[in-house]
């Protein structure tokens, strides 16, 4: 046989070696029904090896070899995904199924004759395929539903996955374009034989088989990737001929097609009517544990594809498919002992010390206690041996004590008086749920406290965000919010990212900050409860922050809109000794502002007057702050959310989500020119 006779029965073996491995594999990871053996299989492999390496430039991006992946890559290249790849919205109880159910009724009545298919909802990583001419040529993670990572080498190593759609006399033929989305995952008993395995080596095990399985595959090299037993099942079509979504007219034709394509799809079960919908994700919750993967719900779709879309989104939920999440998984576990937390607001939260705990392939050593209330209703103690739920499989929290396994030496726990991070007492108001640390100087909300000082509603420091006032905390030039008035040109020309001109820049602003108003200080202040609203209204009763820090509770609950709790939160603020001292500090910088006689009439007519507005959208020729002065100076009060309570809707160029609640509750909307026209006319 001359070369060229040799060339020409080489790439014809190639061809055919391909072919029967491809389908090997389907029988083997798809159908779970070998016809050869794994030593017959093994040795088709090594041939094929043996051709390609003869003839490297032969290697096409559908031969079973690249399952093992290539050489590691720098980073994943971003890839635009050809139509959203949605998330779902939750449905916890069978009331919650129901209630979506109305909200879709309400929108199309076409849906009380709807029939459903209800599939796993598999606990892996979701993965978007695409295809050329039956041949797959990319894949994707979902990444943020528009743009996904390149991790095609590594997806070409799941050996349930068709490097090439086979065809057939039997199957239909393979579109030219094809666009399909899946979930990877590891099977549970593949997981368990991997740890075993990795056990036995001395090696560290893996948690639970979701993040193992996403981590393989956001692998920088696929031949790790092919080491791990990810395996693939599918359930949607994106695009198909360039045209998104499915050309079918059910979910079920859908997933018919996508089978005889040769594709691995999800078990999915079709349902003549919602209630049938419901019974079987009760009866797919029920064998769980049976499943060869983990679940944490059913997904309950409409099968009328059209319908479906007609019914649109909210959000990035579409309304036609709705997640039924299983039960929480509950463990029981020893309580060690409770922590308190402070945090950037200054609430303490209280948490659990656990005895470590499995729960759901997730070790959990703390868990949340909600707050002390909590504790004292459910006489939780430290001790206790208590029923802990990953809420959502997500956030461990505390259900509270199993009694009947108390000893006796469990000890109670009662709420700490000081500040666990700077030891200044504490603040509870009688009626509120939260205790609170209330010194503005405190190390575990300094950098909170800084930012809205800074703030455009309080004292408007241009160029000092947030980063910035991460490095001046970090670096010790400021801890207090006083500080600030103390730093110096070349305290700011040694921190990263800061020359001349921006120290400059920075320091020309704070200086300009010296002649805010006094409701601005008040508002930037932080006491809790006293907003923007409540800091001009101080700011009208009082001259200075010396006759606010001299007020009693009493004298402040006499002002209109200031109630027994704001009057105690402020006379705790300012009895403080920390934040008095911050006051002495601010005085000697020079920010000390005095505001107008407390007797002195406003200079507008108080036309809106017992009036409340929610302003939303972009004004024609009002700012946020100057719109919310105008209210403010004819008598009316601006408020941040919609209620039955509300006067009007202040509406302006592209509206938030508020428009459509005010619309819901019936509050009227007025523009810009309404506005002035209901301050003149009144």
């Amino acid at each position: 046989m001359d070369s060229e006779q040799k060339t020409f029965s080489n790439r014809e073996r190639l061809d055919q070696l391909r072919r029967e491995i491809n389908y090997h594999n389907y029988r083997y990871h798809v159908l779970d029904d070998p016809i050869i053996s794994d030593y017959e299989y093994d040795r088709l492999v090594i041939e094929l090896n043996r051709i390609e390496a003869e003839h490297p430039d032969w290697i096409t991006p559908d031969s079973p070899s690249q399952r093992a992946g290539a050489a590691p890559v720098d980073k994943f290249i971003k890839v635009s995904h050809p139509a959203p790849i949605l998330s779902l919205s939750n449905a916890f109880d069978e009331a919650g199924v129901r209630a979506w159910y109305e909200r879709l009724l309400r929108i199309d009545d076409r849906v009380a004759k709807a029939d459903y298919i209800v599939e796993p909802k598999i606990d892996g990583l979701t993965v978007v395929l695409h295809y050329q001419d039956g041949v797959f040529v990319l894949g994707a993670t979902r990444g943020d539903g528009i743009v996904g990572e390149d991790i095609t080498a590594n997806l070409r190593t799941i050996r349930t996955l068709p490097l090439k759609i086979p065809v057939s006399d039997e199957g239909p033929p393979p579109p030219a374009s094809l666009v399909v989305r899946g979930e990877a995952f590891i099977p549970i008993n593949e997981f368990q034989e991997l740890n075993k395995r990795l056990e036995e080596a001395g090696q560290r095990t893996y948690l639970n088989p979701r993040n193992t399985a996403a981590g393989s595959l956001r692998q920088l090299d696929p031949s790790l990737t092919a080491t791990r037993p990810l395996t693939l099942l599918n359930y949607a079509i994106v695009s198909q001929d360039g045209k998104n979504g499915s050309i079918f007219a059910t979910e079920s034709e859908m997933l018919d097609y996508l089978c005889r394509l040769g594709f691995p799809v999800v078990d999915a079960t079709h349902c003549s009517d919602l209630e049938s919908a419901i019974q079987a994700s009760h009866n797919l919750s029920n064998r769980r544990d049976q499943l060869q993967y983990e679940a944490d719900g059913a997904v309950i779709k409409i099968n009328n594809i059209a319908l479906a879309a007609d019914l649109g989104f909210i959000g990035k939920d579409p309304r036609g498919s709705l997640a039924y999440k299983f039960p929480a998984r509950e463990v029981t576990t020893k309580l060690l002992e409770i922590v308190v937390n402070v945090g950037r607001t200054g609430v303490l939260t209280p948490n659990a010390v656990l005895e470590p705990i499995n729960i759901g392939g997730v070790i959990v050593r703390r868990a949340t206690l909600h707050n002390f209330d909590f504790i004292a209703e459910k006489d939780i103690r430290i001790g206790d041996r208590v029923a802990v739920k990953r809420a959502g499989d997500v956030i461990p929290y505390v259900i509270g004590p199993v009694v009947a396994a108390r000893t006796g030496e469990e000890r109670p726990y009662n709420p700490p008086t000081t500040c666990p991070d700077c030891g200044q007492a504490v603040e509870h108001l009688e009626g509120e749920v939260y205790w609170y640390c209330v010194n503005t100087a405190c190390p575990a909300q300094l950098i909170r406290n800084v930012e809205h000082f800074v703030s455009r509603g309080a004292m408007d420091i241009v160029g000092l965000g947030i980063k910035i006032v991460e490095q001046l905390v970090e670096n010790g030039l400021v801890h207090d919010i006083a500080d600030l008035y103390s730093v110096h040109r070349e305290d700011l020309l040694k921190l990263e990212g800061f020359a001349d001109k921006k120290a400059d820049n920075l320091l020309a602003a704070i200086e300009q900050s010296r002649n805010r108003p006094l409701d601005r200080l008040i508002a930037a202040l932080g006491i809790h409860g006293v907003g923007e609203v409540m800091a001009t209204d101080l700011a009208t009763y009082y001259h200075d922050l010396d006759e606010i820090t001299a007020a009693t509770a009493d004298e402040l609950m006499s002002i209109e809109g200031i109630g027994p709790n704001i009057a105690q939160a402020i006379v705790d603020w300012v009895i403080r000794p920390a934040n008095l001292h911050v006051l002495e500090k601010l005085r000697a910088a020079g920010v000390w502002p005095v505001a107008e006689s407390k007797d002195q009439k406003p200079s507008s007519p108080q036309t809106l007057k017992d009036m409340t507005f929610v302003v939303t959208g972009t004004l024609p020729s009002f700012t946020r702050d100057a719109v919310k002065e105008f209210i403010e100076n004819h008598g009316g009060k601006v408020i941040d959310s919609i209620s039955k309570k509300t006067s009007y809707l202040i509406l302006g160029e592209s509206p938030g989500s508020k428009f459509e609640k005010a619309r819901s509750l019936g509050i009227p909307a007025l523009d810009e020119d309404g506005l002035r026209r209901l301050a003149a006319e009144n």
